[in-house]
């Protein structure tokens, strides 16, 4: 640490309990009150060197007791006045960067000025704050601390504006650029070339390379009031977003105990993982620095980790913010909800109604922030897109994760009793529909809802289950559903439908990729007659492929099976007479349409098969025919 000796007696001052005596040989004449101390000293030198003592020892009347005087206002109190009385007996005072704010602003306040003395206090302090304390990062900072307990006099001498510049310029500089002076807090001295100093010679070793949040935690070390006018200064000097919202996570974890509950651990193995540094804030204090943080926190998208921004909501909830920082918090979330995770969804009920275990409304309200910002950047809309385009477009990437990350939501908060029919839907139905390749989660979410609230009507379980496209279920999506009793007759119904539609069309797929493999293997057979090899990779395909056929083929039976015994149950039901039922059922569903389908499919190919007779019929006439003419001429 940076120090400077003024004077050259020996420490002639004693203390005997709240007094200070001058061991001088004379006989004190004059008696200061600072505080609760009492300092029995001389005249003369307290009014050579300060205006304010000549003139209230003047203006003092001496009576039997001797001359009392009273300083109240002292700029540091008792402890600052000693300094300052040893400096005016000459004796040896060392000025450091904790004393250094507090001596100048005592010093100001006594008019302790040259005009009562040559190398007065006053040019004693400047001299010594601009040629060592500023040039120091480490002495800086702690100056700047210093003016804490005499802040209103230190900002009449603008001493936190010199050394909140000053710390600001060091910050905005990276340290990679040069050794000499910043970076002598992290490790040994270096040159102003940036070689290691060893004994004051050179080493040439270069220092290690410095990252550009090595300031962080000393940062985290100001007082939220100088804090924030240290980040306005960095702000101003153009600093970089990313790394002021960095230096702000860092700041709030030390002081916010709430937010390092859940931390993770990537994060808890980070060297900037704040260690417990002994400062406990009240309540009150903690909610008040989170609406300070959320003012200063830079809106951006990424510059903040999702986890502390849901970590400041949660703990915000707890301590009873206003109700605008909530606002703006859940705004800035479902800036980056993509970036989230479903344990950070997964926030308690801190209402005083606790109808749900989890913050289902707080969840749907920064959906819906998401939402409105994925409609603002221009994403695609439902119509204009497609499968493909969905799988491939890096666009539609973040509405598909938020669509995968709501529906493990919902399967989270299925299970509790209290989260209403109205609720769970209008949080499953925001979600559009193309941000979901596949249904499966959401159909997970409404099985598991559906076996939580037996008691649903009928009638609420179809407007349930009219949320999730049966044709976007995946093929083991669909056969658990066609086994799930808690699914109402007419989903299953279209469960069955629509696996045996998907059935039918890999079948299909299948026979014509072992047409494209005969016709490859005869090709291959023409041209390549002695391999082997190919032959033997092509038949153990074939034979696979077969195989499969065969599964899928004794699938569809099985679904037609299971067809024929729900129709006889629908028509056991008698809600409708005769046979009219399964024709209603399947002209809503489309079963007639597919076996229309299937049955224009069979003609089409009966008729290929048809004409192929008739004209190889057509051709073995005609060589007949040309046979019979050759022998006529014979």
């Amino acid at each position: 640490m940076a120090c400077m000796k003024l004077g050259s007696k020996t420490d002639a001052f004693q203390r005997q309990g709240q007094a200070w005596f001058c061991t001088t040989g004379l006989p004190s004449d004059i008696v200061v009150e600072v505080e609760e101390m009492s300092f029995h000293l001389h005249k003369f030198p307290l009014l050579s060197r300060s205006g304010v003592m000549e003139r209230m020892i003047a203006e003092a009347s001496e009576d039997e007791e001797g001359c009392i005087i009273k300083l109240s206002d002292v700029p540091g109190g008792a402890k600052t006045f000693e300094l300052v009385a040893k400096f005016c007996y000459g004796v040896k005072l060392e000025l450091t960067a904790a004393n250094v704010v507090q001596l100048g602003c005592a010093a100001k306040h006594l008019e302790m000025i040259e005009e009562h003395g040559e190398g007065n206090l006053i040019s004693q302090t400047e001299v010594f704050l601009n040629q060592v304390v500023l040039r120091n990062w480490k002495d800086t900072l702690k100056a700047l601390q210093s003016c804490e307990d005499v802040l209103p006099y230190a900002e009449e001498l603008q001493f936190p504006k010199k050394l909140i510049e000053s710390l600001a310029a060091k910050a905005c500089t990276d340290p990679n650029l040069f050794g000499w002076p910043v970076m002598e807090h992290g490790g040994p001295m270096q040159s102003p070339g940036g070689s290691v100093l060893w004994n004051g010679i050179s080493t040439g070793a270069r220092p290690k390379s410095s990252s550009l949040d090595w300031w962080y935690e000393d940062a985290s070390t100001l007082s939220l009031p100088l804090y924030k006018r240290l980040i306005s200064a960095m702000e101003s000097r153009g600093l970089k977003q990313e790394i002021i919202a960095g230096s702000m996570n860092v700041y709030a974890k030390k002081y916010i105990p709430g937010l390092n509950r859940r931390q993770g651990s990537s994060e808890s193995s980070s060297r900037l993982a704040p260690v417990s540094s002994g400062i406990s804030l009240s309540e009150e204090d903690q909610k008040l620095l989170i609406e300070e943080i959320d003012h200063l926190l830079p809106i951006q998208k990424g510059l903040i980790p999702t986890k502390f921004l849901f970590g400041l909501l949660r703990t915000a909830k707890i301590l009873r913010a206003n109700p605008s920082c909530l606002s703006t918090l859940e705004k800035r979330i479902g800036m980056q909800l993509d970036q989230a995770t479903l344990e950070d969804l997964l926030m308690p009920n801190f209402s005083y109604s606790m109808e749900t275990l989890y913050d289902v409304d707080c969840v749907q309200r920064i959906l819906d922030h998401f939402l409105v910002m994925d409609q603002v950047v221009g994403s695609a809309s439902p119509g204009s897109v497609d499968d493909a385009q969905l799988m491939e477009s890096p666009s539609l990437t973040p509405i598909t994760m938020v669509a995968k990350l709501i529906d493990g939501y919902l399967a989270e908060v299925a299970p509790d009793v209290n989260v209403k029919l109205p609720k769970f839907q209008s949080l499953a139905a925001a979600v559009p529909e193309y941000a979901r390749p596949l249904d499966d989660g959401l159909y997970r979410a409404i099985d598991i809802y559906l076996k939580s609230h037996p008691w649903l009507a009928e009638t609420d379980r179809e407007q349930l289950c009219r949320l999730m496209d049966c044709q976007k279920l995946s093929l083991e999506a669909c056969t658990h559903a066609a086994q799930n009793e808690r699914l109402p007759l007419r989903i299953i119904v279209q469960v069955l439908f629509f696996e045996q539609l998907q059935l039918r069309t890999s079948i299909a797929g299948c026979l014509m990729v072992s047409d494209n493999l005969d016709g490859s293997r005869q090709l291959r057979s023409g041209l390549i007659g002695q391999n082997d090899g190919g032959w033997t990779t092509a038949v153990r395909e074939n034979q696979v492929l077969k195989v499969g056929m065969d599964n899928m083929r004794m699938r569809v039976s099985e679904l037609e099976k299971e067809c024929s015994n729900m129709r006889q149950e629908i028509e056991k039901l008698g809600q409708v007479k005769g046979s009219s039922t399964w024709g209603n059922v399947s002209k809503k569903f489309g079963f007639r349409l597919k076996s229309q389908m299937c049955s224009a499919q069979e003609g089409s190919v009966s008729k290929q098969n048809n004409r192929s007779v008739q004209s190889e019929k057509s051709k073995d006439q005609h060589r007949g025919k040309h046979k019979k003419n050759l022998s006529s001429e014979e």
